[in-house]
């Protein structure tokens, strides 16, 4: 059990903050350039005077949008979908562009039949 909550500690740490204001994605993996903060410092460790680099909002406008990569949406939710739920956002953008590219092309083919 103590596995399971160190996992949860080690996970949250990892997590992206975006700000509610204007949108920008804080990256613990990247850190804040314009307030010299290195990367690999987490949410949590930031000051609390910390500020938003684009708009200027508090810490506390942020909100957790989880770890990069991770399939978005509830947990509960990824059994449904036909299997689509279970894919993370650049799996998904690969599947609809390909499929629009594909449909392009087997529209544009249509042009070759007389």
């Amino acid at each position: 059990m103590s596995e399971q909550s160190e996992q949860a500690v080690d996970t949250q740490a990892l997590d992206r903050y975006e700000c509610r204001a204007c949108g920008y994605v804080y990256e613990p993996e990247k850190g804040d350039d314009k307030h010299d903060i290195p990367s690999g410092i987490p949410f949590a460790d930031l000051p609390i005077n910390w500020r938003c680099p684009v708009c200027s909002a508090k810490k506390q406008a942020f909100t957790s949008i989880g770890p990069a990569g991770q399939v978005s949406g509830f947990r509960e939710n990824l059994g449904y979908g036909l299997g689509v739920n279970t894919l993370t956002p650049t799996q998904k953008n690969l599947l609809i562009f390909g499929a629009l590219a594909l449909a392009f092309l087997f529209f544009i083919s249509l042009y070759g039949l007389q």
